[in-house]
């Protein structure tokens, strides 16, 4: 038996088959998600949804007419995007994605149209977020006039891939829409009329493991689950038990949390049914490390006056051959802020004249990495009552680090363990649809499938 997880992301859109026995990838294919409008305002991110559900369908296709024994279709991607829909279930706009900075527009009075939604409904809302950006629109007379429906890019190929005009929104990317109360798991229809948008414009919603409909009236098609929640159940083996961080361009920590509220600087999501996650995002995370490798290539650059291709190579000779050096400097790589202090800005401490020195930068910039999501990490489990007791990490940017995987090992103070997969997200959508088409009686049963790297 095997499954197909389809991953649409902001750059590449991945398909994987999963064997559905043994927990194995048997193939994966990523494509760039190359469909970007060029002729949008500065301040919106636009991508073309039927470039990309072409790229996708066809993908899908072309693993079926590979493997004949694939018994289930899972389906994740961007969360927050926002997609018009018609009666027919036709798109009738551009995909506005999570980078779309409509909202952060002034409105009126000096504030922003995310700052103005906050007021207004009493949720923290957000440029990118679905309904900040459907309320920019509708403020402005963009909604189209046939439009009946708003979704995510997954929302509309699930929709797609199982033959049905209607979509059906997981929680898991309704919360990340905004105007969405979590404790009772449906958008909010009093916070709707007051920012004066249509409740019926909001799709409908699920919090479980459920099937939309069937690919060629024969292979369950799952409801698309959000890429955060899709890559948290693509890489552990036990919901209650571990603490995700995720290390790409950006870094997260994502663990399990029973209530409905999160402390400052970190939210709680939505997975499956009643569990909720608790996230922190760093606004930097993993570019941190790609911010000290350019320092280091024009730094040879000015010095040789010659072009410098790249200086990851040196820096992974100089942590392969050096312990870390004594007397460490003290780095806190916040370059963006973060989401309550956007000004903020990094810095380095106890820096003197015998740890000025690239290996003391080198370390420098790791250690903060890891201690921005251990003080995320410390924040969320000081309002849990029980803290998790594996550590599980996912994502190039740490994937290929064996000296991040250590440092981020020694902070949190548990052992690292790493999914023999890559595809995090693609895999956790194949999971999900495993269990809602009935083949795993259990989410959790379905995640002894994963596989760690000795």
């Amino acid at each position: 038996m095997k499954a197909i997880g389809l991953d649409i992301g902001t750059t590449t859109v991945c398909t994987i088959v999963l064997d559905a026995e043994n927990g194995k990838v048997i193939k994966s294919v990523t494509l760039p998600n190359d469909t970007f409008i060029s002729d949008a305002k500065s301040f919106e991110k636009i991508q073309d949804p039927e470039k990309i559900l072409k790229k996708a369908l066809a993908m899908v296709d072309e693993l079926l007419s590979e493997f004949d024994d694939v018994v289930s279709i899972g389906v994740t991607g961007q969360m927050h995007g926002l997609l018009y829909i018609d009666e027919k279930g036709e798109a009738v706009s551009g995909l506005y994605i999570w980078q779309d900075a409509s909202a952060n527009e002034i409105y009126k009075d000096g504030k922003t149209y995310a700052q103005h939604l906050t007021e207004l409904t009493g949720y923290k809302m957000a440029a990118g977020f679905g309904a900040a950006t459907y309320f920019y629109h509708s403020e402005n007379n963009m909604v189209p006039a046939s439009a009946v429906k708003i979704c995510t890019i997954h929302d509309y190929a699930a929709m797609k891939l199982a033959g049905l005009k209607k979509t059906v929104m997981h929680t898991s990317d309704a919360a990340s829409y905004g105007l969405f109360d979590i404790k009772n798991a449906c958008f909010d229809a009093s916070a709707i009329a007051k920012a004066g948008l249509k409740a019926e414009m909001f799709p409908d919603v699920t919090s479980e493991c459920a099937l939309l409909g069937k690919k060629n009236g024969n292979i369950p098609v799952s409801v698309a689950i959000g890429d955060n929640q899709a890559s948290f159940l693509g890489s552990v083996c036990d919901i209650e038990d571990c603490l995700l961080v995720n290390v790409g361009t950006g870094s997260q920590i994502s663990f399990s949390a029973k209530t409905d509220s999160a402390p400052s600087g970190l939210e709680i999501r939505p997975c499956i049914g009643d569990s909720r996650l608790m996230v922190g995002s760093s606004l930097c995370g993993g570019r941190a490390f790609a911010l000290l490798e350019n320092f280091f290539r024009e730094t040879a650059e000015l010095v040789t006056g010659e072009k410098c291709s790249s200086a990851y190579k040196g820096i992974d000779n100089f942590l392969e051959n050096n312990a870390e050096p004594e007397n460490p400097v003290l780095f806190s790589t916040l370059f963006c802020g973060t989401r309550e202090n956007p000004e903020e800005r990094a810095s380095i401490e106890n820096l003197g004249i015998d740890n000025f020195t690239p290996g003391h930068l080198v370390y420098g910039v790791m250690h903060g990495m890891a201690n921005e999501l251990s003080e995320m990490y410390k924040a969320g489990v000081s309002v849990c009552e029980e803290k998790p007791g594996q550590l599980i990490a996912s994502g190039n940017g740490i994937r290929k680090n064996k000296t991040l995987q250590k440092i981020v090992s020694d902070i949190f103070g548990m052992e690292l363990k790493i999914p023999a997969h890559k595809e995090e997200a693609a895999y956790g959508s194949a999971i999900f649809s495993l269990t809602s088409a009935g083949i795993y009686d259990t989410i959790q049963s379905a995640l002894q499938l994963i596989q760690y790297e000795s």
